[in-house]
């Protein structure tokens, strides 16, 4: 009897195992100035959540279906905050915060320009800043090489920064022009491959893009190709190996493998409401819907959808 129930509950968890893992609930993202841009998760599941209209950074602990606020707006001279990026190494968050009042976006404090910010992991305090240099500069998004270093996206140029372990200032790694975009907004998402590359998008040139690194120095940039045209591309994160998450502001979210210089992208999620961000935590993908059309033309698109969200999405094997 005991073997034919331990059967019976065998075969009810293969059957309802895929199911239950789409029953995850959308996260609520409170505030009708949220506006999620950018979100990380650690390694026990929790998800870090920046506001590019409101600033701070929300939390959501595992398993929890709302954030909570956890670093307040305005905290350690922060404005609009941009990308986030747990780096459990060096217990620290990372955050990008800029000056968006010239888009008529004023954000918490008053503080001009773009900065990189690091926030202690357990308790939030902020401690470290470094500014971007020179006077074009948006920080957009950030990832962290195997010794530490950082790599730091700068929207309003075709820079890439790097921030060296122990360093007190960000300095310009890489600036190529093949990096300026044809329209609007240019360098976003940024990840590295198990090749050892980095890999960049421009959210307004729809483009895919390859720095080699040759000794922590940069080396070429290659335009890849994508498979299908692009449509705002915005946060990328490893997944593994040479292939990554992505969102686009377009309506999806995006499954994408390089090989060689050609791009297979795989839609996972079609139909979001202006993806920004996305953030894996077990067999989930996470996407917050930014929305950023209705902060940027509330003319055009009108108030955005209340609550701000992030909406699960499985990860087929």
């Amino acid at each position: 009897m005991k073997k034919l129930m331990a059967l019976m509950f065998a075969s009810f968890c293969a059957l309802t195992g895929p199911a239950l893992a789409y029953e995850a609930k959308p996260i609520v993202i409170p505030g009708d100035q949220a506006y999620p841009e950018s979100m990380s998760a650690a390694s026990d599941g929790t998800i870090y959540i920046s506001s590019l209209a409101a600033g701070g950074i929300a939390r959501v602990r595992h398993g929890d279906s709302k954030a909570e606020m956890w670093i307040k707006p305005g905290a350690f001279d922060t404005r609009s905050t941009f990308g986030v990026l747990v780096d459990e190494p060096s217990k620290t968050l990372w955050v990008c915060s800029n000056d968006m009042s010239a888009a008529g976006i004023p954000g918490p404090s008053s503080v001009p320009g773009a900065f990189l910010k690091g926030f202690d992991l357990v308790t939030g305090e902020g401690k470290f800043s470094a500014a971007f240099p020179g006077t074009a500069h948006m920080c957009n998004d950030i990832v962290v090489a195997p010794d530490g270093t950082l790599y730091v996206t700068n929207t309003m140029a075709p820079q890439i920064l790097r921030l060296k372990p122990g360093a007190k200032n960000l300095e310009v790694w890489l600036e190529n022009d093949l990096l300026v975009p044809k329209n609007g907004a240019g360098l976003d998402g940024i990840a590295f491959g198990s090749d050892g590359n980095l890999y960049v998008n421009t959210f307004g040139g729809n483009e895919f893009f390859r720095v080699t690194l040759k000794n922590s120095a940069a080396g070429t940039v290659t335009k890849l190709q994508t498979s299908r045209p692009l449509q705002n591309p915005d946060a990328l994160r490893q997944l593994s190996g040479n292939t990554f998450l992505m969102a686009e502001g377009g309506g999806t979210v995006d499954r994408v493998t390089v090989n060689g210089d050609e791009v297979e992208v795989e839609t996972l999620k079609d139909g979001l409401n202006g993806p920004t961000s996305v953030a894996k935590v077990g067999g989930t993908v996470w996407v917050g819907e930014g929305q950023l059309s209705h902060l940027f033309d509330p003319k055009q698109a009108g108030p955005p959808k209340l609550p701000f969200q992030a909406v699960p999405v499985a990860l087929a094997k």
